[in-house]
């Protein structure tokens, strides 16, 4: 069995390492903080070009036609950049949400904007409540009951909720569901909320991975400039054990969140509780690289002169997007020690 990526998903994953490090600059996310939307047009222009938003996009739609295991490493680098742009909502959970639903006008009208960046939606789920990026979404996917609604933003009411990250922009959503705007119900809508809320899961915590390495960057290059008793920290060795711990610890998540995409792209029917172990394991090491890289910078760190809070500040709030690491744990115990238990761990508990 082949378990390493295709040479053109290495290729890939250094075009968007490469645009993003060029586009998506600290000094970018510090200025779209303290903007009205929190976001650029111009650079949700430029992740189109580069294929990013049309990723899962079906071909027959303007998209590239891949899966989840095409875009992993790609998830990653936006974690990496801390890029605050709706990637996860729209080109993850909402596009591959109409291509489930398979809703005529959804498919024809949304995909193709989706894929060339003319649109963004946002996606309401009962398991996250707060709505991301429905302030500047051209169309919101709402669950109500067994439901799934399409909703023009200008129909609904809009309410701003705080975030420690000033870049994530949430938000609830006041609506009235009508007969109109229903494009699912029933089981159809069931299982493709039950999938968007997984792959919402697992395209978090592969943000999360990159943020977790974006952590570990800026704590190595401060240690090799910060002297303390007449040498760089960087030679202290509770220092460099500190820094390594939390390196194993995002090796280890690294192929949780890989066979969550390959369980999601090829439909298995363990991809629920693979993709909780995911956004545990997950964040769990984002968690660590935070408090790891704090110690790192010394109380510096948290000010905000220091670039070191956009990354810490996007670890804690992507923890609570898409299911806490706690509650996917609570999860996966759940299918691990209840009635029916994922066919991949191979037996029944009594």
């Amino acid at each position: 069995m082949h378990f390493c990526f295709e040479e053109e998903q290495l290729r890939f994953q250094e075009s968007v390492r490469g645009m993003l490090g060029k586009e998506c600059s600290p000094e970018t996310l510090r200025a779209l903080s303290t903007s009205d939307t929190g976001r650029s047009p111009e650079l949700w222009a430029k992740l189109a070009e580069i294929g990013l938003l049309g990723l899962l996009v079906p071909e027959q739609h303007l998209g590239l036609g891949l899966s989840e295991v095409d875009a992993v490493l790609a998830l990653e680098e936006t974690g990496r950049a801390a890029l605050a742009e709706p990637v996860v909502e729209t080109a993850c959970v909402g596009a591959r949400m109409m291509a489930e639903i398979g809703h005529h006008d959804l498919l024809s009208r949304w995909l193709p904007a989706i894929s060339t960046g003319e649109a963004i939606v946002a996606v309401g789920h009962p398991d996250n409540p707060f709505v991301a990026d429905a302030h500047v979404a051209d169309l919101l996917l709402l669950a109500h009951d067994d439901e799934i609604h399409a909703i023009d933003p200008g129909e609904t009411k809009l309410t701003h909720q705080p975030s420690i990250d000033p870049l994530r922009r949430l938000y609830t959503v006041d609506w009235t569901p009508v007969t109109a705007t229903r494009v699912a119900s029933g089981d159809s809508a069931r299982r493709a909320l039950a999938a968007a809320y997984d792959r919402g899961a697992w395209a978090t915590a592969a943000q999360q991975l990159g943020v977790a390495q974006g952590l570990v960057d800026a704590a190595v290059k401060y240690s090799a400039q910060r002297e303390q008793f007449g040498q760089l920290i960087g030679a202290f060795q509770a220092l460099k054990h500190m820094l390594a711990s939390v390196a194993v610890r995002i090796e280890f998540a690294k192929p949780v969140v890989q066979r969550a995409a390959f369980a999601i792209a090829n439909e298995l029917p363990e991809r629920d509780v693979a993709c909780s172990h995911a956004k545990a394991a997950a964040s769990e090491a984002a968690a660590m690289a935070a408090k790891a890289a704090l110690q790192v910078h010394g109380a510096i760190g948290y000010t905000w002169e220091v670039d070191l809070h956009l990354w810490m500040k996007r670890a804690w709030s992507l923890d609570q997007s898409w299911g806490s690491a706690a509650r996917h744990r609570a999860r996966v115990a759940d299918r691990i020690l209840g009635d029916a238990p994922a066919p991949s761990f191979g037996f029944r508990a009594p």
